[in-house]
């Protein structure tokens, strides 16, 4: 049995939203927020091993933190790091 820990530490979550939701539809994309130090070719071997699937493509983009206020304080949220998975057309990922 290979060792899934550090495939694991490299995704963090899935994400949906309605935007992803029509994605997958779509095009089979799925989106997963990822370590911020995380290349392509380890989040592609991350979703291969985990879910058993085939990667086509993979995109990654930087969220940045937004300014928010809470009472008098202002403050941001954390940047973040979001990878969109293109699957194989005959793939599908269910446990997400």
């Amino acid at each position: 049995m290979p060792d899934l820990s550090h495939h694991y530490s490299v995704i963090k979550r899935s994400l949906f939203t309605e935007k992803v939701t029509a994605q997958q539809e779509r095009s089979n994309t799925f989106a997963f927020e990822v370590e911020m130090d995380a290349n392509k070719i380890q989040i592609r071997q991350a979703v291969q091993t985990i879910f058993s699937v085939r990667v086509v493509d993979v995109r990654t983009m930087h969220v940045p933190g937004k300014i928010k206020r809470m009472g008098g304080e202002t403050g941001r949220t954390r940047v973040w790091k979001k990878a969109l998975v293109t699957l194989h057309e005959d793939d599908r990922i269910h446990e997400v």
